[in-house]
């Protein structure tokens, strides 16, 4: 995995992180409002949803359409556990496999070579 790939990985997962502080925050916020927790769930789960779908969709087309999905599964994953340990466990395979083409490539590179 590219230095910068494994490092941007490492700060994103960080709980010091500006985006994730931001986040603690708001949540936090809405803990103090009990009546609002159940529309901040709703909206979370809504937003999330709507990201991932919009991405399935754009998945036969050029572009990002893995990327969006993902990053609406980071959505619910601030919300809901279950999408969190999915978030991971793809985090965990994304690395795997990463790891597994470098070396499929260094090993043609060094084969041709």
């Amino acid at each position: 995995m590219p230095l910068h790939l494994s490092r941007d990985m490492a700060s994103g997962s960080d709980p010091r992180h500006p985006v994730r502080r931001l986040l603690r925050g708001a949540r936090s916020w809405v803990d103090g409002h009990p009546y609002l927790l159940l529309t901040y769930r709703l909206g979370i789960g809504l937003l999330g949803t709507i990201i991932i779908v919009v991405g399935a969709v754009l998945i036969p087309l050029p572009g990002p359409g893995w990327l969006i999905v993902f990053l609406g599964l980071a959505v619910l994953g601030t919300e809901f556990a279950s999408a969190r340990r999915v978030g991971a466990f793809l985090k965990r395979l994304m690395t795997r496999v990463w790891a597994w083409w470098r070396a499929r490539r260094e090993h043609r590179v060094s084969r041709s070579a």
